[in-house]
């Protein structure tokens, strides 16, 4: 395991992380160790505001932080990405109810964005009922998010366009049933699982709107774009298992002789030719995307708001680094032999949770 210079992680944590990584994807969900470092360090609740008792984050440093964690490990990775930005929903939420629910007891947020339950008004708050898939980190969620259509006396409320009008909500674990659905080849330890409400009625406290008008925390944070947020960090994650996976694909080559050449395959020109231009791309797009990123923040943290170009620019350049990734890991994969197809070896599990992870639909590059 090389960490990268400068890494935000340290190698302590690294160590802690990988050690268990195994063990983790076996029994399809993070080991205790990693959730208790998850809590320690407070990385779930990095992206909640200072005032409820988070980090609050500039959002650059957590990027980067999401990136070297998916590159030890991408289920690690993917429930600190998935879970701190649920957390991120609570500068979308009066202080006190933000401060109640940050403040819980080893607090982690899980949810789902699609909107595949209703919301019947009923008196100062909503009775809520659905089912909702791919709930990362499910089984340690003290508080699920989700997106449910609103309902007066059974019917949809509709918008200004005729369309029904959804709204997001927070809803305490206590109201929630898990399923246990998440079947994968990779991510296993993400337990992705589906959850289900039955008529479980919340204050309208409980709902929020997600957009910087509606913010109740000052910070900038709160201000950036949520598509914006959602494509960088997604993409960090994508970035760091194909970053991993590189790694390992160099190692696996090195040890690999060319049947028809008779030389080690890293020594055969073209597959030395083709490592260091896999290499020369993500580095090159992954700078593009930290430029993109860190552009973008600053503008924000200086009160400007973003611009449509300027969130083109985000999602671009995290479609590109997706891209570039997928090129690697697909172009190396057949030169690492017998022994990444193997399904215990660190490789195979890489292989495998990339695959997985950059299935996700904002990815999709059609």
């Amino acid at each position: 395991m090389i960490q990268p210079v400068n890494s935000p992680l340290s190698a302590r944590d690294a160590r802690r992380i990988a050690g268990h990584a195994a063990l983790a994807d076996a029994a399809r969900f993070l080991h205790p160790v990693h959730q208790a470092l998850l809590h320690r360090r407070g990385w779930l609740t990095m992206l909640a505001p200072r005032a409820s008792g988070g980090a609050e984050l500039p959002l650059p440093e957590a990027v980067r932080l999401e990136e070297a964690v998916a590159a030890i490990d991408g289920s690690v990775g993917w429930v600190l990405t998935l879970c701190a930005g649920a957390g991120w929903f609570a500068g979308f939420l009066t202080p006190e109810l933000a401060r109640d629910i940050i403040g819980t007891r080893r607090v982690c947020l899980g949810g789902s964005g699609a909107p595949s339950g209703f919301a019947d008004e009923d008196g100062d708050g909503y009775r809520i009922s659905g089912r909702w898939d791919y709930a990362s980190g499910a089984p340690m969620a003290t508080h699920f998010t989700l997106n449910a259509v609103l309902r007066v006396d059974g019917q949809p409320v509709l918008d200004e366009h005729g369309a029904p009008r959804i709204r997001a909500f927070l809803v305490p674990a206590a109201q929630v049933q898990l399923i246990a659905s998440w079947n994968s080849i990779g991510m296993r330890a993400s337990a992705s699982h589906s959850y289900r409400i039955d008529d479980a009625w919340v204050s309208k406290e409980h709902g929020f709107t997600i957009d910087a008008a509606s913010a109740c925390a000052d910070g900038p944070l709160y201000r950036y774009p949520f598509y914006s947020l959602a494509y960088v960090t997604l993409a960090a994650n994508v970035a760091g298992m194909a970053s991993h996976f590189m790694q390992l694909a160099q190692e696996c080559i090195r040890h690999r002789r060319h049947a028809g050449k008779d030389l080690p395959l890293i020594e055969v020109p073209e597959v030395a030719a083709l490592l260091r231009a896999k290499h020369h791309a993500f580095d090159t797009v992954r700078a593009r995307f930290y430029a993109a990123l860190d552009t973008s923040w600053a503008k924000v943290a200086s009160g400007m708001e973003l611009s449509a170009s300027d969130m083109a620019e985000v999602q671009d350049t995290s479609l590109d680094l997706t891209a570039v990734a997928r090129a690697a890991v697909n172009q190396l994969y057949p030169l690492c032999g017998l022994y990444a197809a193997r399904e215990d070896s660190t490789i195979n599990r890489v292989w495998r949770d990339f695959h997985t992870a950059s299935q996700h639909p904002l990815l999709m590059q059609i």
